[in-house]
């Protein structure tokens, strides 16, 4: 597994090693022990999760609070998506800042958001499926959100038009106005 370290602490890119022949590819997309070695901790994931959007979709900027703050292990099967990271750890000398990298099912990368970060993507593909592991349960009492567009945070998303939004994402504050994490470990 390659893995790429990206200018905010604790976020990581990892590609799997693709066999590929004349029949197609096989890759271990996920292997505990190696994914433990690559962010330095034994993640337990307890959810999976798949969304399909299409071209246009922006979701995002979602995290959820602790007790149920969660890490996302990202990767698309299908089609190809501008994915982002916001750091959100008030103690993180990165606070505020974002990355972004395109995830696509033929490049196979996959990005490592650890709790503190809230996730959001834009479908680049007519569409996109996205399937990601989450380190805790979805919890609707703990889940939050913050602006996609808040000039504070200045996320290039490379937009041909506007995007497509849900109502709550529509509506969400900006950072300023954003619950956040006090410690380094999302917590």
């Amino acid at each position: 597994m390659l893995i790429e370290r990206t200018p905010l602490a604790d976020l990581l890119v990892l590609t799997p090693r693709y066999h590929r022949d004349e029949r197609g590819f096989f890759t271990e997309s996920y292997n505990r022990k190696a994914f433990a070695e690559a962010v330095g901790a034994d993640v337990d994931f307890v959810q999976d999760n798949h969304s399909r959007s299409a071209k246009g979709v922006l979701r995002g900027l979602h995290y959820q609070l602790p007790p149920r703050a969660q890490g996302k292990l990202v990767r698309v099967v299908a089609g190809e998506i501008f994915d982002v990271a916001v750091d959100l750890r008030r103690t993180s000398p990165s606070f505020g800042r974002w990355f972004g990298l395109i995830l696509s099912a033929d490049k196979g990368n996959q990005l490592w958001i650890p709790r503190g970060f809230a996730h959001g993507f834009l479908t680049l593909s007519d569409t996109a499926d996205v399937l990601y592991k989450a380190s805790d349960y979805y919890d609707r009492a703990c889940e939050r959100s913050v602006a996609w567009n808040d000039a504070d945070i200045g996320i290039d998303w490379n937009l041909d038009g506007e995007p497509i939004l849900s109502g709550k994402d529509a509506a969400a504050p900006p950072l300023a106005a954003a619950e956040a994490f006090g410690g380094p470990d999302g917590r």
